[in-house]
């Protein structure tokens, strides 16, 4: 710091000689000739020398700047002149017009240093010669106004009495300084140890255990018509995943599963005898005695900025792209919010199961993506009707909204498939494209399916505790060589994050599932020609996230279904379930 001040000191003077001897030398290019001081020259602001002692300004902390002997030199050498008051504008000399060449300059230094005094008539006469006398005494003045500048701007700075202090209380703590040097010392080595055993430079570890205590409280077997088994029961899934990096941009995606959680409901051959409330967190039929398994694998890069793409072997498009989670963000997760596979999406996501595909995400500014996905469900069986391309498929389109601040959400979404004649899924509703093989007595079976499906969907944040999801889904289904079916299906959430505690979540849900509405009259779908849903089928769902801990949640709730199967005469079923999820 004393060095910039000294070395600030040397350089000002210079500048100020150099300007004051260009404006003289611009004024003899002027005249022609360099004339004799008059005793009438203009006189500048009066030296103060109390400002200065021998070796140092009077306020000063840094007594090696030695100005004194130019101060005495420039004084001994100054003529007795009248002196005139300084300037505290320039506005205040007559002749000075802004248009002159050295306005700014003299504006700069009566406004900003004060050392600048006009004749007594308050002319400043620039165009005149500049004798080295006068010279020396607008130097001289300018450097006293410098001076005290610098000694108000320092005075608050440390001395050496502030030096003395800090170095008493080093010496008072070198006990306490010595024991945090050593503990930071011992972190570093740990940190090293840490670094050198660690799993994997590249890959990080994500874990999530999940229990279930779930039974049937109430209903029947729509298609025996005897009450459903009441029978509780404790099972359990385990998901560890890899994510790994090569470059800082990609990540290829591990995921191995375990688990033996059976669903109540989703299929015909289950204790209800109908897809309806099928609970979201079943194990694999494969493996559901609790072998591991790879459940997902996909490798994701961003060819550009904007640009993610998703080559997944084992996935499914509709979650590697990302379109129904961020839509409707409290009532999707995995092993997290709600506890039916319908409270969580439309099922416009959910008419294709897991299989070889690509996603492509492009994003359009900050508020518009576009998802494109294609699954082929079999993609990985050699056998004819299978295939990346000869056999079962989905392909999905949606264009995404989200607002500025992400408080609204909007998706329209398209889905095309296709099921080879006698293919079989996991997935769907009554029907899908694969009902057909899955209904004994059927005149469906042995026919090829198509599907076009359209969903609407939106999310609102209302308020940080409490927001509001919606859809409506449409399917529109071709049994090839046999006829034609229309399906519809819509869904209401209500969410309140941090219901009771931080970082709890409250959901109710209201929604018809996929209610069959239109059927050709030669389609027989095994429950008689020509027939459609007589009645409507309501799902009713409540649960209750409590956050326990950053890593442990409790999640009560039930499924009620009226009405069955979309009939009145079948009694309304209830689910119970008890999720923990544990994460780590």
């Amino acid at each position: 710091m004393k060095k910039k001040i000294g070395n600030f000191l040397f350089t000002f003077p210079m500048f100020l000689m150099l300007f004051f001897l260009a404006a003289s030398a611009k004024t003899l290019a002027e005249d022609g000739t360099q004339t004799e001081a008059k005793t009438s020259s203009p006189t500048l602001s009066p030296l103060d020398e109390t400002a200065f002692e021998a070796g140092g300004t009077a306020n000063s902390t840094f007594p090696d700047v030695k100005l004194a002997p130019l101060r005495q030199i420039i004084a001994q050498n100054t003529p007795e002149t009248p002196t005139a008051e300084p300037v505290t504008s320039v506005s205040e000399l007559s002749d000075i017009q802004p248009t002159d060449w050295a306005f700014q300059a003299l504006q700069s230094l009566v406004e900003r240093y004060g050392c600048i005094a006009g004749y007594p008539d308050s002319k400043y006469r620039g165009n005149r010669a500049l004798t080295r006398y006068e010279f020396a005494a607008g130097l001289n003045a300018c450097l006293d106004q410098v001076t005290k500048l610098i000694a108000s701007s320092t005075a608050n700075l440390a001395t050496k009495e502030d030096l003395t202090t800090l170095q008493r209380l080093s010496e008072e703590f070198r006990p306490e300084l010595a024991q945090l040097r050593g503990r930071l010392d011992n972190l570093e080595a740990r940190t090293a140890q840490v670094e050198a055993n660690q799993f994997s430079t590249t890959t990080k570890l994500v874990g999530e255990v999940e229990t279930v205590i779930g039974g049937v409280l109430a209903g029947n077997n729509v298609v025996t018509k005897t009450a459903a088994p009441r029978i509780i029961t404790f099972q359990d899934r385990v998901r560890l995943i890899l994510n790994t990096s090569f470059t800082g941009t990609d990540q290829l995606r591990t995921t191995l599963q375990a688990g033996n959680i059976a669903s109540l409901g989703g299929t015909r051959s289950g204790i209800f005898g109908t897809t309806d409330g099928r609970t979201s967190d079943n194990a694999s039929p494969a493996f559901s005695r609790n072998e591991v398994y790879i459940s997902g694998l996909r490798y994701q890069f961003k060819p550009t900025k904007s640009t993610q793409v998703n080559i997944f072997p084992q996935s499914d498009g509709a979650f590697e792209i990302g379109l129904s989670g961020p839509i409707n963000p409290y009532f999707e997760g995995s092993a997290a919010n709600a506890i039916s596979r319908y409270a969580r999406r439309n099922m416009v996501y959910d008419y294709g199961d897991t299989g070889p595909g690509i996603a492509i995400l492009q994003q359009f500014g900050k508020q518009w993506q576009l998802g494109l996905a294609y699954t082929a469900i079999n993609g990985n069986n050699p056998a004819p009707d299978n295939g990346l391309f000869s056999g079962r498929y989905v392909a999905l389109g949606q264009l995404s909204y989200y607002s500025p601040k992400n408080n609204f959400r909007l998706a329209l979404t398209y889905a095309n498939t296709y099921s080879p004649p006698n293919t079989t899924g996991l997935t769907g509703t009554n029907f899908g494209p694969v009902i057909g093989s899955n209904l004994a007595n059927s005149t469906v079976a042995g026919t090829g399916t198509v599907g076009n499906l359209y969903g609407v969907q939106a999310f609102y944040k209302v308020s940080p505790k409490f927001a509001v999801n919606g859809w409506v889904g449409y399917s529109a289904h071709r049994y090839l060589g046999r006829g034609d079916a229309e399906v519809w299906d819509w869904g209401l959430g209500l969410a309140f994050p941090d219901l009771f505690k931080k970082a709890s979540l409250g959901g109710v849900f209201i929604g018809m599932e996929p209610k069959l509405t239109a059927l050709s009259r030669n389609v027989d779908l095994g429950a008689g020609a020509g027939q459609v849903d007589k009645d409507t089928s309501l799902h009713v769902e409540a649960f209750y996230q409590y956050q326990l801990s950053d890593n442990i949640a409790i999640t009560p709730g039930f499924i009620w279904i009226t009405a069955p199967d979309s009939n009145a005469d079948n009694p309304g079923s209830v689910v119970g379930w008890l999720r923990t999820t544990f994460r780590f």
